[in-house]
């Protein structure tokens, strides 16, 4: 099944926007209990509430040696209809980019993953070229320092642009495939708003709701598309560390199934 088919059959079947995303960080989980037994959890806590799980490899990497086992066990967790997106922001020449979409799709067995457009086509061709694995590409992040370059003023055969538009028309061009979207930050809702009405079918990635402030009700009305779906809200700490005692999954459930609840009031 196509990534894009499987994440509309997963948002349909959960009636939810709701991307969780499985951070671990040791220093805010419980005590005594393990990553991997922690995020296992976490994801039976919430699977009949989210359309899809956001895991960003960062926070294995982290761990050492076991990360790597760790990541892949977390991922196989993930029930079989629900689409899980391997959080990596890559983006290297052509030869190095085939070899990471070789280990993020073939080995780790991810639904899709972020890429970093800076080093241009070429770089993100490997990822692409997996017709049935979605690919995000980072256009208007949710971070402050965003606007250091994204919001430059750049000129192409299109005329005047912000950098992030022509990342979102150069994505637009390269979807070939029909498997790639956008990254586009909740804390940036007039640029979501206004990418939305120019790219109105592909699927975009929502993070900064949340602990970074993004505001909810914008980030559904102008990120849906005209159906009310293609938009795939994320939240990770909100969510992971509703409690810190031993009931932090039951707590994570219920931050899961508020969320859902009030994205679904915005919906068209």
């Amino acid at each position: 099944m196509r990534f894009i088919e499987k994440l509309l059959a997963a948002s349909r079947r959960n009636n939810t926007l709701v991307c969780c995303g499985l951070d671990p960080d040791i220093g805010k989980m419980p005590a005594g209990i393990g990553v991997l037994d922690f995020n296992r959890a976490i994801i039976e806590a919430t699977s009949d509430l989210v359309s899809s799980y956001k895991i960003n490899f960062a926070f294995y990497e982290a761990l050492g040696a076991d990360g790597f086992n760790i990541l892949k066990q977390t991922i196989a967790a993930i029930p079989d209809y629900i689409p899980a997106i391997g959080d990596a922001k890559r983006g290297d020449i052509g030869n190095t980019a085939k070899a990471y979409a070789k280990a993020i799709f073939d080995e780790l067995d991810c639904d899709a993953t972020t890429v970093s457009p800076y080093l241009g086509f070429d770089s993100i061709e490997p990822f692409i070229a997996y017709k049935e694995r979605g690919v995000f590409i980072l256009c208007r992040t949710s971070n402050a320092s965003a606007v250091d370059f994204q919001s430059l003023s750049c000129h192409n055969d299109t005329g005047a642009r912000y950098l992030y538009e022509i990342v979102a028309e150069k994505a637009q061009r390269w979807n070939t495939n029909n498997n790639i979207g956008l990254v586009v930050g909740a804390t940036y809702p007039s640029e979501l708003r206004q990418i939305r009405q120019a790219h109105r079918d592909l699927p975009i990635l929502i993070p900064g709701i949340g602990a970074q402030g993004g505001d909810l009700e914008r980030s559904v009305r102008y990120g849906v598309d005209a159906k009310g779906e293609r938009a795939i809200i994320n939240s990770s700490r909100q969510i992971l560390y509703a409690s810190s005692g031993r009931d932090f999954a039951e707590a994570a459930r219920r931050e899961v199934a508020s969320l859902r609840e009030r994205i679904n009031s915005f919906r068209p």
